[in-house]
């Protein structure tokens, strides 16, 4: 398994969010958070890559429990997006892509098949102040699939997304899971969620 959540629990101050939660995710497959919101979606997702520390249970990488060096082959979409607006939007690719250990060259030459391949290689010089909130979404993606992780964990992916770009993203995701590429996502999205998973975990 690429990843495998054993017995996970967090609790914050008057509330237990996660309570021994257990789910693995192999590569090749697609697997569907879901739950009302404040159920710990996002908070598990922030437990798997590291951002906080679980009270319990512990979360394993390719049969290892995870470590820093794991997370360059972790792509992670987290639900509160954020650029530098004034960067252009090519070199702030660029300089996330290396922040995963690619190399420049490695970096500008995956990134430009991926602007490519969605259409927005006009995009590459503009400052992301200049783009919509739709356009910053998909560069934001494109940032995550880069490095080709091995492990895709997205919370929220389709928020914001109007039905077209939510079908190209839906087509992308099916295509990297056929590469082999384990997915793991948050969503509200029912169909959405019909549609890509080959299972559910509820929280």
């Amino acid at each position: 398994m690429i990843l495998s959540v054993e017995h996970i629990c967090k609790a914050f101050p008057g509330k237990q969010v996660l309570n021994d939660v257990t789910f693995s995710v192999e590569g090749g497959r697609v697997c569907g958070l879901l739950g009302s919101n404040g159920a710990g979606k996002t908070t598990l997702l922030r437990i798997i890559n590291r951002i906080l520390q679980p009270d319990s249970g512990c979360v394993l990488f390719d049969g290892h429990p995870i470590q820093q060096a794991d997370l360059s082959q972790v792509g992670y979409l987290p639900e509160e997006r954020g650029l530098y607006r004034r960067m252009r939007a090519g070199e702030q690719a660029i300089f996330l892509a290396q922040l995963k250990g690619m190399s420049r060259r490695d970096a500008e030459q995956s990134l430009r098949q991926w602007f490519d391949r969605l259409g927005i290689a006009d995009w590459w010089n503009r400052p992301v102040n200049r783009l919509s909130k739709g356009m910053q979404q998909k560069l934001q993606f494109v940032v995550t699939v880069a490095h080709h992780p091995s492990l895709l964990v997205l919370d929220e992916p389709f928020s914001g997304f109007d039905s077209d770009n939510s079908d190209m993203l839906k087509r992308e995701i099916i295509r990297l899971r056929d590469e082999g590429t384990a997915i793991l996502f948050s969503t509200h999205n029912l169909q959405a969620a019909d549609e890509l998973c080959d299972k559910t975990v509820r929280l």
